[in-house]
């Protein structure tokens, strides 16, 4: 049973280890940055890769202003990239995360989101925090997000009153570190990411993990796009007094 339970293990720690974090040192931004005497809380402290000191104040950390209504951090991959799982490390100020934390509270409620631009109309949900309560919510937090996209976006409000119990009445974000892994061009395969999408797969994008297409160029359709569409063409003629006109109506079938 343990001999079992040893290939598992370590055939989960291969798989996860595969998948680089495409987010390190990418270029990131916020909403409403905080500036105080300790210095600037730059959204690059969220990406630089540094996690050991997750005090808020310890140069680590992001920290969005005081008394907003909402909060926003994003980071630029620079690049469409398939994306498998994201991981969050929230800062404690260096305490036991429990119901007891004092950061506990602007973590609840937050969301994830993924878009190839940075309009707020193009963002895809990812996760969104409706459950999580100051006694159940962990940290480090790993999120499940196997999309494509070129912008990770965290974002939380305090818009819609009143709040669920243990929320805080602002909104804020504390981030010390956020991890996105995934494959650094449009392929999949979960051993190396050396796969590349089907070549009908639109704009190229597929799951990270078995390769579906998240999408299919016209003509095409199934799960890897390799079956093409019945084409149905009507044609239509109209006679005229000295002339011929025919019309080609394309009914494709997907």
């Amino acid at each position: 049973m343990r001999f079992i339970f040893l290939i598992y293990f370590l055939k989960l720690f291969n798989e996860a280890r595969t998948y680089e974090n495409i987010a390190l040192n990418k270029p990131a931004s916020q909403q409403y940055t905080q500036y105080t005497f300790y210095g600037t809380f730059d959204a690059a402290h969220a990406v630089d890769g540094y996690k050991s000191n997750l005090d808020v104040e310890g140069g680590q950390c992001t920290l969005s202003d005081y008394g907003r209504s909402s909060s926003k951090w994003q980071v630029d991959l620079e690049g469409v990239l398939s994306i498998d799982h994201i991981s969050i490390h929230y800062a404690t100020n260096n305490t036991l995360w429990d119901t007891k934390g004092d950061t506990l509270s602007t973590f609840l409620g937050f969301s994830l989101y993924v878009s190839n631009t940075t309009t707020k109309e193009d963002w895809v949900l990812c996760f969104k925090d409706t459950f999580y309560t100051r006694d159940t919510i962990p940290n480090p937090l790993n999120i499940s997000c196997r999309l494509s996209g070129r912008y990770v976006i965290y974002y939380n409000n305090r818009t819609h009153f009143p709040l669920p119990a243990g929320y805080s009445y602002y909104a804020f974000n504390e981030l010390c570190e956020v991890e996105v892994y995934g494959c650094l061009n449009a392929s999949y395969d979960g051993d190396n990411c050396s796969t590349s999408c089907h070549q009908n797969c639109l704009d190229g994008r597929c799951d990270v993990m078995d390769g579906t297409c998240l999408g299919c160029i016209q003509g095409y359709t199934g799960s890897t796009c390799d079956t093409g569409c019945n084409t149905i063409v009507i044609m239509i003629y109209f006679y005229g007094k000295h002339n011929v006109f025919m019309y080609m109506i394309y009914l494709i079938n997907c």
